[in-house]
C-alpha cells in the first residue's frame, strides 16, 4: 500500500455502527432506485443523506413513535440542518439563549433511523486523535478534550435526568482487549497514554476476562471507567421529544440546496425556508451542499444483535450483566452484552457505499462464533450499517465556515459524546456566549486536505484492506 492508503489508518478511530434488519423478520434488502421513474424531489435529494438497506435495529426495538411533519412557518432565527447529536444539542441551546426565536430542525430522515440511532451505545470520554499539530505536546490536547468532554457528559446526563429519558444510561465502563501479540503491543502502548493523563485502568489476562465477559478469545485487557452505555435509539428519540417549544423539528425532509450568504435560503424536497443562520450538523452529507468537499469521506460500519437470549445462554457470556468490548485494531470486532440480553456484533467497514446485506450478516455470524463458540446458535435478529464522517487528519471541522454558517463535522467516529459537546459549545458560538471550553475547540487544528475522486477512493479502499489484513485475529 503507498501514502495515499496509509493516510486512512488514523482515521479509521473508534466506532459507529449502522442500521439494522432482521433476517428472522424476512427484511429484504433495499430495491435500488430507478432513475428513470423516480420524481423529481427524490431525484434532487438523492445523494444528500443516507439511504440504507435496513432499518435501524435499536429503533425496532422501540415503541412506534409520532414523527414530526411539515410546518407553515416559512422564516426562522436559526436553522439546523441535521437531526442527530450535534444537531439538537445545538438547537437546544439556540432555543434556551433566545427563548423568543423559533429554531427549524430539518432531519432527513427520522429520528432513531439516522446515523445517531445506529451506533454502538458507547459514550466514550476518554481522549482521542491527541496527536494534533499546532499544539505543545499531545498531553496538551488530551487536556483540552478530558475538559470539555466532562463538561459535555455532566450535560448530556443532566438531560437525561431532568426529562426522565429512558436509554439505559449505564456508567459501567468499557474494556479494550487483544487476541494477537501485535494487539497486545497497542494496548500497552495506549495504557503508556492513560498513565500520563491521570486515568484509572485496570489489567485482565486471558482468564480473567473469560470470568468477566465469557471468552477466552483475548490474551490480555483492561478495564476503564470512562464510558457509559445507552440504547442509541432511544437517546437521541428522547432528546428529539423533550427540546424546548420554540424549537420546530421536522422530519423526513432533506435539504437540498443552501444559498452563500445570509438571509439564507435553504431549499428542502417539499419547502423553502429562509433563516438569519445556518448550523450544519449533517457530518460527512455536507458535502452535498458543497461544504468541505476537500475534507471529508464517508464510511460504513455495520452491526448485529441477536435475540433475547434465555439465561442458560447468558451464562456463556460472562458474569456482569452488561460489558462492552473495543478491540486493540480499530478495524476489529466490537462486543456489547446489552442490559435487556442481547450480544451485539459490531465490524466491518466499506467506502461511500453499503455492502450488501448478505456479505454483512457472514462477516458478523463468523466474528461471534470464533469468540462464542459453545453458544447454542449463532443467530441474529437485527443486521444493520451505518455511517460516520471521517477526516484525513482525524480532525474536526469546528466554528464559522462563513458569516452566519455554522459547522461541527467530520465526528471520526466518536458521535454521542463529540457531538453533544460540540453542538452545544457551536449554539452557544452562534449565540455570541464565550468560554473556555469554547476557546479551546476552537483551539484545536481542523480537517486536512483530502485528494479528489478516484485517488481518495484508492487510498482509503487500499487502507481499509491494508489494515484489515494487519488486524488479523481482532477481525
Amino acid at each position: 500500500m503507498g501514502d495515499a492508503g496509509r493516510w486512512w489508518w488514523a482515521q479509521l478511530s473508534q466506532h459507529v455502527t449502522g442500521r439494522v434488519r432482521s433476517p428472522s423478520k424476512n427484511f429484504g434488502p433495499r430495491q435500488e432506485m430507478n432513475y428513470e421513474t423516480r420524481d423529481a424531489a427524490s431525484r434532487a435529494a438523492y445523494g444528500k443523506y443516507p439511504i440504507y438497506r435496513q432499518p435501524c435495529g435499536w429503533n425496532a426495538m422501540l415503541p412506534e413513535r409520532s414523527v414530526r411533519g411539515a410546518t407553515a412557518i416559512r422564516r426562522f432565527g436559526t436553522i439546523v440542518i441535521g437531526g442527530g447529536y450535534t444537531g439538537l444539542a445545538a438547537a437546544r441551546r439556540i432555543a434556551e439563549l433566545r427563548p423568543d426565536e423559533h429554531v427549524l430542525v430539518l432531519e432527513a430522515s427520522t429520528i432513531g433511523e439516522g446515523s445517531s440511532g445506529r451506533n454502538s451505545g458507547f459514550v466514550i470520554s476518554v481522549p482521542h486523535n491527541t496527536r494534533l499539530s499546532g499544539h505543545g505536546s499531545s498531553l496538551e490536547v488530551a487536556r483540552k478534550q478530558i475538559q470539555m468532554y466532562d463538561v459535555g457528559l455532566r450535560w448530556l446526563e443532566k438531560l437525561v435526568r431532568d426529562n426522565g429519558i429512558e436509554c439505559g444510561w449505564n456508567p459501567a465502563g468499557k474494556f479494550h482487549a487483544a487476541a494477537g501479540e501485535s494487539g497486545v503491543r497497542s494496548l500497552r502502548a495506549a495504557l503508556a497514554q492513560y498513565r500520563e493523563w491521570d486515568i484509572a485502568y485496570e489489567e485482565f489476562d486471558r482468564d480473567e476476562l473469560y470470568e468477566k465477559l465469557g471468552t477466552s478469545y483475548y490474551q490480555y485487557g483492561y478495564h476503564s471507567p470512562n464510558n457509559v452505555f445507552v440504547q442509541p435509539a432511544a437517546l437521541i428519540r428522547g432528546l428529539a421529544d423533550s427540546l424546548p417549544p420554540n424549537v420546530v423539528l421536522v422530519e423526513g425532509e432533506p435539504v437540498i440546496g443552501l444559498n452563500e450568504t445570509s438571509p439564507f435560503k435553504v431549499d428542502t424536497v417539499a419547502a423553502e425556508y429562509l433563516g438569519d443562520r445556518v448550523v450544519l450538523a449533517n457530518n460527512g452529507f455536507a458535502k452535498a451542499l458543497g461544504i468541505l468537499r476537500d475534507k471529508l469521506i464517508t464510511i460504513f460500519t455495520y452491526a448485529a444483535v441477536t435475540p433475547q437470549l434465555p439465561e442458560d445462554e447468558l451464562m456463556k457470556l460472562g458474569d456482569m450483566d452488561e460489558w462492552g468490548l473495543i478491540p486493540a485494531n480499530r478495524l476489529g470486532t466490537t462486543l456489547r452484552r446489552v442490559q435487556d440480553g442481547r450480544l451485539m456484533v459490531r465490524s466491518a467497514y466499506s467506502y461511500e457505499r453499503e455492502q450488501p446485506l448478505a456479505d454483512t450478516l457472514a462477516r458478523l455470524t463468523d466474528s461471534y462464533r470464533r469468540r462464542f463458540p459453545n453458544m447454542n446458535a449463532h443467530q441474529f435478529e437485527y443486521v444493520w450499517g451505518g455511517t460516520t464522517a471521517l477526516t484525513r487528519n482525524g480532525a474536526t471541522f469546528f466554528g464559522e465556515v462563513r458569516p452566519g454558517l455554522f459547522a461541527s463535522l467530520g465526528c471520526n467516529g466518536a458521535g454521542v459524546l463529540k457531538g453533544s459537546t460540540y453542538g452545544k459549545l457551536l449554539g452557544e458560538m452562534a449565540m455570541g456566549a464565550q468560554s473556555s471550553c469554547l476557546s479551546d475547540a476552537l483551539s484545536l487544528e481542523g480537517p486536512s486536505w483530502l485528494p479528489p475522486e478516484p485517488l481518495r477512493r484508492i487510498g482509503v479502499v487500499s487502507a481499509i484492506r491494508y489494515q484489515a489484513a494487519l488486524a488479523g485475529p481482532e477481525r
